[in-house]
């Protein structure tokens, strides 16, 4: 007797990997990564992340949303301000932990795309 799956459990199925997607492209840039790193600390305004980071506000607010989007960040609004934190440090540790072993790997390089190459002299 064959097994045939419903259109939802394909829609589901779909919905699974893009919500993957999304975490590994949050997780895919450094400046980003710095941002996690530095929420570690606690929670923080974006003008403190801008100092932090050396970053424009827009930067930092664009990575702040990709966060968000990916379910690493939150945002507690105070105010007129806002302050961001981590969602749940605990499974980004598991995250970046399961994620250690292949950091090691170095029989094949990267090939960076421009887009990709960190901008170390400060210029947009």
């Amino acid at each position: 007797m064959a097994i045939i799956e419903s259109n939802i459990d394909e829609m589901v199925e779909v919905e699974r990997r893009q919500r993957a997607a999304a975490l590994f492209h949050c997780l895919a840039d450094p400046m980003r990564l710095m941002i996690l790193e530095h929420l570690r600390t606690g929670e923080h305004k974006v003008r403190e992340l801008t100092e932090h980071l050396g970053l424009a506000q827009s930067t930092v607010s664009a990575h702040l949303a990709c966060l968000r989007e990916g379910n690493l960040v939150k945002v507690r609004a105070a105010g007129r301000s806002s302050f961001y934190s981590l969602c749940d440090e605990r499974t980004l540790d598991q995250i970046l932990r399961s994620a250690q072993p292949l950091f090691a790997v170095r029989n094949v390089d990267h090939q960076w795309h421009d887009e990709h190459v960190p901008n170390l002299e400060g210029r947009s």
